[in-house]
C-alpha cells in the first residue's frame, strides 16, 4: 500500500520569534499530532522546517528524533535556462514505500499561493491520496475581515515591480472587479508592503474599497477596510517590515 501526502498547515508568522503566538494557538492540536506522526518530508526550506518541527515537538513527541526526520527541499526551476519543469517524482519515493509524506508550506496552507502545488499534482498522477489538514490561509483570514464581497473573488498573487507596468495591472484588475462585482487580492514580499500600498491608492479609483491585512494571526495583526480617497489622507503605516500583508479591493 502507498502512503499517503498530508499537506500541513504552517503558521503565518514565517517563524518570526517576536509577536508570534504559541503554535498550538493557530494550529488544532490533532494537526500538530498527525505533524508529529510523520518521518518524511517535503518542503522549500529543509532549515525553516526543522523550525517549525522544534515548535511541534514543544507540543506533541515527535515520532523520530528531530536529525533522524528526512526533509527533501522542493527544487527551484533554472532561470533562464529553458529546461522544463522539475522532475518531483523522486520526492514522492517514501509514499511510494508506503510512509506518509508531510508538505509543509512557508507560511499557511500548502500548494495555496505556493509551489507546492506542483507536488500535489504529481501526487495525484503517481496515484496517491492526498489529504489536506485544517489550518489558517492569509488569503481567506483577511477576505472574511474585508467585509467585501466574499461570494466572488480572485486571487491574483503578485503584481509586477516595474512601476508602469503595475500600474498597468492594477488599473485591469479594477477594471475587472467593477464589471464582475469580484473582489481582487494580492500579496508582495514584506519590505515592498509599502511600495504596493503606494502604488494601489495612486492608481485606484477614490470610491474603491481597499482592505488591508497585516500580521494576521501575529500580536498587534491589524485589517482595515477604507475607500481610497480615506487612505490617500491617512495612508497604511507598515512599522514591521517582515510581517505578511494581504492587499484586497472591490471597485464600486
Amino acid at each position: 500500500m502507498t502512503g499517503r501526502l498530508l499537506l500541513v498547515p504552517n503558521t503565518l508568522d514565517l517563524g518570526a520569534a517576536a509577536g508570534a503566538p504559541p503554535i498550538d494557538a493557530v494550529l488544532a492540536t490533532g494537526v500538530l499530532a498527525q505533524a508529529a506522526g510523520l518521518t518524511h518530508w517535503v518542503a522549500e526550506n529543509a532549515k525553516t522546517t526543522r523550525a517549525f518541527l522544534a515548535r511541534v515537538a514543544a507540543v506533541s513527541p515527535l515520532a523520530l528524533p528531530l536529525q533522524a526526520i528526512t526533509i527533501r527541499e522542493l527544487p527551484r526551476p533554472a532561470k533562464g535556462s529553458g529546461a522544463g519543469p522539475p522532475d518531483l517524482a523522486p520526492l514522492l519515493a517514501p509514499a511510494l514505500q508506503g510512509h506518509d509524506l508531510g508538505l509543509l508550506s512557508e507560511a499557511g496552507l500548502p500548494a495555496v499561493a505556493d509551489p507546492g502545488a506542483a507536488l500535489v499534482a504529481a501526487a495525484h498522477r503517481a496515484g496517491i491520496v492526498v489529504l489536506p489538514l485544517a489550518g489558517p490561509s492569509a488569503i481567506t483570514l483577511a477576505l472574511a475581515a474585508s467585509g467585501l464581497n466574499g461570494q466572488s473573488f480572485a486571487f491574483v498573487g503578485y503584481l509586477p515591480v516595474e512601476a508602469g507596468a503595475r500600474a498597468a495591472r492594477v488599473r485591469e484588475l479594477e477594471a475587472r472587479s467593477r464589471r464582475e462585482r469580484c473582489t481582487q487580492i494580492a500579496i508582495e514580499t514584506p519590505y515592498r508592503n509599502a511600495a504596493l500600498f503606494g502604488a494601489l491608492i495612486e492608481t485606484l479609483q477614490p470610491t474603491t474599497q481597499l482592505a488591508l491585512a497585516c500580521g494576521l494571526t501575529l500580536a498587534g495583526g491589524w485589517c482595515r477596510m477604507a475607500p481610497v480617497a480615506q487612505w490617500r489622507s491617512a495612508p497604511a503605516r507598515f512599522d514591521d517590515r517582515h510581517a505578511p500583508a494581504v492587499f484586497s479591493w472591490l471597485a464600486a
